[in-house]
């Protein structure tokens, strides 16, 4: 793996583990009653997930240009952590809902 593809891939991780901590933040912001905490912290976990995703964006669009990507474990860790997080991220945008009609009531 080349160095370039492995800081690639440290940036996919970090942007997403920071994207992820910020989604369940905002679900224990929402728990607490705390929305503007919580829509706080969800801006702050969309501008790290679009980070990745742009990241992500351009190793796609050298493959489509026929470069290949080079496969490794931690570039397959680095995909693992976007689809994780992808995920926590609807589920933090369905609990957050769901705290807002509780603590409504």
């Amino acid at each position: 793996m080349t160095e370039e593809m492995e800081l690639i891939c440290f940036q996919l991780i970090a942007n997403s583990g920071a994207a992820k901590s910020c989604f369940v933040e905002a679900i224990q912001a929402a728990k607490k009653g705390l929305f503007e905490d919580a829509k706080a912290k969800l801006v702050e976990a969309e501008e790290a997930f679009v980070e990745a995703h742009k990241i992500h964006a351009e190793l796609i669009q050298k493959e489509a240009s026929g470069e290949k990507t080079e496969f490794s474990l931690l570039f397959m860790h680095a995909e693992d952590q976007m689809a994780s997080t992808e995920i926590v991220q609807l589920l933090a945008q369905e609990l957050i809902e769901l705290y807002r009609d509780k603590h409504a009531q």
